[in-house]
């Protein structure tokens, strides 16, 4: 009987190991490859085991690089994983992912932190007088290192500046019109010269200012020019930049400017100077800092991560998960409008249905993250602390980050930048921003959920959402906050402007904000169910506008309120319309004079009286009972899940 079972039992025996096999073989598939890096690694090992083995014969690797190169021959059939174990790496270089990287994920092993430093440290350092602390750099002298960051025990330091506060008033002008961005710009392109020169008072600078270090940073009215210098004439007063500006120095009627990275500007513990004359970078420590044991940080890099494609070879399905990214420079040039020339600490390039998840980009030079012609998943990552901007991605999905402390070097920097087709921007926090929050031009794309703060707190004309050309774009459940008017023209909660077309401005709230919406060349566009609220007056602006359906809105003012452009608008309906001090006006306009104002009436569709509000600070907004917005069917708005929603 034993014999006869057995013999039964073989094939039975044989079929489960046949298949165990096939599910091993299947659990291996499935998982894939996967490299290991670990700053303890070396790039003799093979890079498969997550720690060295005993013998110390075998273990991870030592670079990002050496992995991407090794992963390279596996078939890319197969599952590709890059895993970073915790620890510093610095790279000389940028990581460049191309076609042939299809696929590829790399991410932190989990929860360990990884952080991947685009710069080095700075040690050696020794006193000079009784202030400063000095470091030879090499490089410097020769004009091959050069850098407009430093990072001290993680702190993004505030360059030597002249004047120490404020801002210096040149004397150059440049009173040719601007016709509009769609109208091409300047009526009459501005020379060489003009681009190149700024007339200086001869009180500002002090004679022993060296032009080889200084850079001057010229303020125009959306974005500024920062440029080097490539001589003083002391004789005529005049500063000739290294590179054209981005503007000619007083368009606009703005006349202010700013002179960093010079020793005259060391006014306070913090500030540092990269001296080029000498080769070598100078620090005034914080009190209390010990420079021989502070952890200094100079870029060497523009970007860390390059996801670089081509028209016909885009590199696709790339994933970046969990990594910490640190330290990055720029070029000394002009930045342009938001900054948008400089390159991000994570570049993308020709990019399809990549993702970047769970990332955290700090002190860096340029912008955060930045991708041109791609298709890009930006997802519950923490942005700050940037020279430029935090996101500049068009045509993608930006959803659940956290924004904040950007445009530290270039003022003009907006938090996040869309554009192109079809793109979300949604359930994001940004705030402490020097310009605009987010700004999205372009097609079909969805603008919801945002939560927005402290925006606009250096430049003018942009907003907390600024929709330039927009087309078909949808501003939904957006909760924005305390944004202040600097002056120039203006800042504003909800902004669309030239060719801003179809556009729907819907259950939206502002508080704190002197002017919730503003509308300039705008066309078509409809404004509907939302709730603006500021203590203090209130304006709404549509200048060269037309055709505004403007509906079941809340306007709520303690000083007056003012609409400017109310013939502008041909549906003015189920309004609800309450100035605290009692005065309304509606104003009409002819491109952007005024042509008539008189004191707004309630109307059989429009209510002038007290909404009720029994709530709104924290993105609730109720009504008591007894308010006529019932009557009038608008609705209450909560806004309270703007911003980033939680993980699980």
């Amino acid at each position: 009987m034993a014999n006869k079972l057995s013999t039964r039992s073989t094939p039975l025996f044989l079929l489960v190991s046949f298949c165990m096999g096939n599910v091993l073989l299947l659990t291996v598939k499935a998982k894939g490859v996967e490299f290991f890096v670990s700053p303890n690694g070396n790039n003799n090992w093979s890079g498969r085991l997550a720690q060295a083995n005993i013998e110390k014969t075998d273990g991870p690797l030592a670079t990002l690089a050496a992995a991407r190169d090794a992963i390279r021959n596996v078939p890319a059939d197969k599952q590709r994983r890059i895993v970073l174990r915790a620890g510093e790496y610095f790279l000389q270089k940028p990581l460049l992912l191309d076609a042939g990287d299809s696929g590829l994920e790399i991410t932190a092993a989990e929860g360990e932190k990884v952080v991947l430093y685009g710069g080095r440290k700075i040690g050696s350092w020794r006193k000079e007088g009784k202030r400063f602390f000095i470091a030879n750099l090499p490089r410097v002298k020769e004009g091959s290192w050069d850098f407009r960051v430093l990072i001290v025990n993680g702190r993004y330091c505030q360059r030597a500046r002249l004047p120490e506060t404020g801002k210096f008033q040149h004397r150059s002008e440049f009173k040719v019109p601007w016709m509009s961005t769609t109208g091409g710009g300047w009526k009459r392109k501005p020379s060489r010269e003009e681009l190149t020169t700024l007339k200086y008072q001869p009180k500002d600078l002090p004679k022993t200012l060296e032009p080889r270090n200084a850079e001057v940073r010229v303020y125009h009215m959306w974005d500024e020019s920062l440029v080097g210098l490539s001589r003083i004439d002391r004789e005529n007063h005049i500063l000739h930049f290294s590179s054209p500006s981005g503007h000619p120095p007083g368009a606009f009627g703005v006349k202010n400017y700013v002179i960093y990275n010079v020793r005259e500007g060391m006014t306070q513990p913090g500030q540092w100077y990269l001296d080029r004359l000498e080769g070598r970078v100078v620090y005034w420590p914080l009190p209390g800092e010990d420079m021989s044991q502070a952890t200094v940080l100079a870029p060497t890099v523009e970007s860390i991560i390059q996801i670089q494609g081509t028209p016909n070879k885009p590199v696709k399905n790339i994933t970046l998960q969990g990594l910490n990214l640190a330290v990055t420079t720029t070029p000394l040039k002009a930045g342009g409008f938001g900054a948008g020339k400089f390159p991000g600490a994570i570049q993308g390039n020709y990019a399809q249905n990549c993702r970047l998840n769970n990332l955290e980009i700090g002190n860096v030079g340029g912008q955060g993250i930045k991708a041109s012609s791609s298709k890009i998943e930006i997802t519950h990552c923490r942005v700050h602390h940037t020279g430029a901007c935090g996101i500049k991605a068009p045509s993608c999905v930006v959803t659940d980050n956290h924004v904040h402390d950007i445009g530290l070097t270039y003022p003009s920097s907006i938090a996040v930048w869309g554009g192109g087709k079809n793109g979300v921007f949604s359930h994001n926090e940004i705030h402490d921003a020097p310009y605009t929050g987010i700004n999205c031009g372009g097609e079909n794309h969805k603008i919801e959920a945002n939560h927005i703060y402290r925006v606009m707190q250096k430049l003018h004309d942009g907003g907390g959402i600024y929709c330039f050309a927009g087309k078909n774009t949808i501003l939904r459940g957006n909760f924005i906050h305390d944004v202040i008017d600097t002056g120039g023209y203006g800042a504003s909660a909800y902004y669309l402007d030239e060719r801003s077309e179809q556009c729907i401005v819907e259950k939206n709230l502002s508080i704190n904000i002197a002017r919730p919406s503003h509308n300039h060349m705008a066309h078509h566009n409809t404004i509907r169910c939302n709730v603006f609220i500021h203590d203090g007056d209130m304006r709404l602006t549509f200048p060269k506008c037309s055709d505004f359906q403007f509906q079941k809105n809340v306007l709520y003012a303690t000083g007056k309120i003012t609409i400017k452009g109310i013939n502008v608008i041909s549906d003015f309906n189920q309004n609800m319309i309450y100035s605290y001090q009692g005065e309304v006006i509606g104003q009409t306009i002819s491109n952007y004079s005024t042509t008539g104002s008189k004191t707004m009436k309630p109307d059989e569709n429009n209510r002038f009286e007290d909404p009720r509000l029994l709530e709104y600070q924290k993105g609730r907004v109720k009504f008591d009972p007894a308010s006529s917005t019932h009557k009038l069917g608008i609705a209450e708005i909560d806004v309270r899940n703007a911003g980033p929603r939680k993980t699980n």
